[in-house]
């Protein structure tokens, strides 16, 4: 029993990191698309930190810059094979872009569905609250990644 419980467990951990990486390729490479940068214009025009980057350098410019952070990060978590300790610093990376996107939902007035008495989420807010669970893989992925690093 413990065997497959192991092999349950290792297919889990390369489901969820490959999923991660492909997950932060994808939407980084959406970054660079006109579409995105209208999509993701009332999450980061909302935030302070982002507001002021696009005030400074523009939508397109913050969303490609988002973008490429994006891609380097799921990068460098796709290296564990290779890099255990450069892919511990990707996922760590990834939780602390999750954990802003999740800030989102404190900073973005459309995050909420404002017609109800109850909070309720909008359209934006379901789409940030996946990033909860992303945010639990970066830290599973990150542990995997340092516990590999140090078995080396």
């Amino acid at each position: 029993m413990h065997c497959a419980r192991r092999i349950a467990q290792d297919a889990g951990i390369l489901t969820i990191r490959y999923g991660l990486v492909i997950n932060l390729l994808e939407i980084g490479r959406l970054k660079f698309e006109d579409y995105e940068v209208e999509n993701i214009r009332p999450l980061v025009t909302s935030s302070y930190p982002f507001s002021w980057l696009i005030a400074r350098f523009g939508e397109a410019k913050v969303a490609r810059l988002i973008g490429v952070t994006e891609i380097v990060v799921g990068s460098l978590i796709g290296a564990k094979p290779v890099a255990p300790r450069v892919s511990a610093l990707g996922s760590l990376a990834a939780v602390g872009m999750f954990a802003t996107t999740l800030s989102f939902l404190a900073t973005t007035p459309e995050a909420w569905q404002e017609t109800r008495r109850e909070p309720k989420l909008s359209l934006a807010g379901q789409f940030l609250v996946k990033d909860v669970v992303l945010l639990g893989a970066s830290l599973l992925t990150a542990a995997d990644a340092l516990e590999a690093a140090r078995c080396r």
